[in-house]
């Protein structure tokens, strides 16, 4: 809080200081102002109560003079002209006279009893005053007889702060602890940058830890002494607090020889030399913080986003222990006819779990055959068809009530039993199966995560010796360089009739897209990142990082890396079977899956793109997948849901 003085001089507000206890105080008239002092010997530690305390150091003099003058009131009035302040007092050159006695006040509530002989010498006093309100004029004389007359003034001495050795100056003690003990004082305080507070704090952590001067030669920032409890004094009287730390900061003079035979005074060159150093780290320390800083705000965007990268999250993270009310959107969402039909049109699809099926039929011969989200019924229809002894079907969704309609639609519920509920639930009849089908595929093959649902099923029920299909998989990307499908769904948000979206562009760039990519955008071979055998594979196989390097094959911008997957039907089988959902065949409902890059760059025939691509389960949604991918250095999450 400011507030104008005279002259237009801003000077800070008065704050009231509540003066010592009488007891023990003299006054004086000195001029229009009643001023006091204390019995000659300096506080021994700093009082207790509201008078003073360590955070009183805190206050610049000017503050500790406001505080007096708001205690006092015959202290209001014009200020006093400044005299001119010696040297020894460079933090009180600007003060008024009540400024500096307030100061030197604040050191002797705090044991600094030489700012008091310094503040004698500047005005030329026999004492220094204290302002009061109430004291006796004559005992006066006899406090300063007695000041006098007082031998531990004349003989007081200091320890050494390392050892029990006496000394009766600072500097001496100094200069003993530096060739004794190997402790520089100078060289501590500008190591540390340590100023008036800092120097106090240092000595009473010494006195109080009795630390080796290995230790603290040997310190680093931050210092152990910060905390306020080191201004108090350890010692009475120590005549290091009285050490005035602002001479160490007083330049050195290095007479310097120049080519032309003048000398010069080096100390501001060395300055100079110095700051420069200093600006240069703090630059660099700078971009480093910057890029930090860029690191954490990627960091946090991708926490925020995915909170269910966090290891140690308590939120459902399988497939399986999800309840029915977790995983009633999943399952409801294969509850209506449509996403049937569109499966059951995709020829690709259904035509490849036909022709395996029933070019294969050993496998199936008098079997008992588990169909895991078994749907409509179809594919345990083609192995009931195929000779399969008993075929068991199982889904939560509602869509198999009408599967049992068409089971019975086909006379085939003697080799047909349906069982509704999630696989990870239900009680089937039977406890071992010979073969398992499912048709488990989700966009980016991991997508729904229902491949977690067909593993716990073979290791549950899958006799030794059976078999799971399909039972190979592979998942592959490509590079993309479509300039104008980019544009269209990214550089769109920069100008919306005529208004700057381009906010959106982050909401817009994680989601992947899927769709069917025109062959002709593809600039790359393929190149692999994941081939899983779902015989051998495991729950925590589906969560995996994968380095690749896409050979770029055409001069374009790279807009988009594309994932597709390709399935295979391959073990005990007498004529294999495949497909793929890659760019360059036919189309399936599947289509491909679309990774837009927020800055697109460009690339040349023969480059070898390398990369880097992470894809895990949302731990919030099991069956969602978060893919973070890298390329040319940089980062961006995609959440698949």
């Amino acid at each position: 809080m400011m507030r104008r003085g005279e002259g237009g001089e801003k000077r800070p507000a008065h704050v009231t200081l509540p003066l010592p206890p009488a007891a023990g105080w003299r006054t004086r008239k000195e001029g229009s102002l009643r001023v006091r002092t204390r019995r000659p010997s300096p506080f021994s530690s700093p009082p207790s109560g509201p008078w003073f305390s360590p955070r009183s150091l805190s206050l610049h003099p000017a503050c500790v003079c406001a505080c007096v003058r708001e205690s006092v009131p015959a202290a209001r009035g014009p200020p006093t002209p400044v005299p001119p302040l010696p040297a020894a007092f460079p933090r009180f050159r600007h003060c008024s006279p009540p400024c500096v006695r307030a100061a030197a006040m604040c050191s002797l509530a705090t044991g600094i009893t030489g700012a008091r002989r310094r503040l004698q010498e500047a005005e030329g006093e026999e004492e220094v005053p204290a302002l009061s309100d109430s004291g006796d004029e004559a005992a006066w004389e006899e406090e300063e007889e007695e000041e006098e007359e007082d031998p531990r003034r004349e003989k007081q001495q200091t320890p050494c702060l390392f050892c029990d050795r006496l000394f009766t100056s600072a500097e001496e003690t100094f200069s003993h602890c530096k060739s004794e003990h190997q402790f520089d004082i100078d060289n501590m305080v500008h190591k540390h940058g340590l100023e008036f507070y800092g120097y106090i704090k240092l000595i009473n952590f010494i006195r109080l830890k009795n630390p080796t001067s290995e230790y603290l030669n040997s310190l680093c920032n931050p210092v152990p002494w910060e905390k306020e409890e080191y201004l108090k004094p350890v010692l009475e009287d120590d005549l290091l607090l009285q050490f005035d730390v602002e001479d160490l900061y007083e330049p050195v003079t290095v007479p310097f020889s120049y080519p032309n035979g003048l000398s010069d005074n080096t100390s501001v060159l060395e300055r100079l030399k110095h700051m420069e150093a200093r600006a240069q780290a703090a630059e660099a320390a700078l971009a480093r913080a910057r890029e930090d800083l860029q690191r954490m705000k990627q960091f946090a965007q991708d926490f925020v986003m995915n909170a269910d990268v966090r290891t140690n999250s308590s939120s459902t993270t399988t497939i399986a222990d999800l309840n029915e009310d977790e995983d009633g959107v999943y399952f409801s969402s294969y509850g209506h006819y449509g996403i049937h039909e569109e499966m059951l049109k995709d020829k690709v699809r259904t035509e490849s779990y036909r022709d395996f099926i029933y070019q294969n039929p050993h496998i199936f011969k008098d079997k008992i055959v588990l169909d895991v989200g078994c749907g409509t019924g179809i594919l345990s229809m083609f192995a009931a068809k195929a000779g399969a002894k008993k075929v068991i079907g199982v889904d939560q969704s509602e869509i198999l009530y009408q599967a049992m309609d068409i089971i019975r639609l086909n006379r085939l519920e003697g080799n047909i039993t349906l069982v509704k509920g999630r696989i990870e639930e239900v009680d089937l009849p039977v406890e071992k199966v010979d073969v398992i089908i499912s048709e488990w595929m989700g966009y980016f093959l991991l997508f729904e995560s229902m491949l977690d649902s067909v593993l716990y099923a073979k290791d549950k029920y899958l006799a030794t010796g059976g078999s799971v299909y399909p039972d190979i998989c592979t998942i592959s990307l490509v590079a993309v360089g479509d300039p104008n499908k980019h544009a269209d769904r990214i550089a769109f948000w920069d100008d919306v009739y005529g208004f700057n979206m381009s906010c959106m562009k982050k909401a817009v760039i994680p989601e992947p897209v899927v769709e069917v990519l025109d062959p002709k955008t593809i600039i790359s071979e393929p190149c692999g990142i994941k081939r899983i055998d779902c015989h051998t594979a495991c729950v925590p196989d589906l969560e995996f990082s994968s380095n690749f390097t896409l050979k770029i094959t055409k001069l374009s911008m790279c807009t988009a890396v594309a994932g597709y997957f390709d399935i295979f039907f391959e073990k005990n089988c007498h004529k294999k079977v495949l497909f793929s959902t890659g760019p360059h065949s036919t189309q399936t409902h599947w289509k491909q899956t679309i990774f837009l890059l927020e800055k697109p760059f460009s690339v040349k025939a023969g480059e070898a793109l390398k990369g880097k691509i992470t894809i895990q389960k949302n731990r919030k949604d099991p069956r969602s997948l978060i893919v973070t991918l890298t390329l040319n250095n940089l980062t961006q999450t995609y959440n698949l849901q």
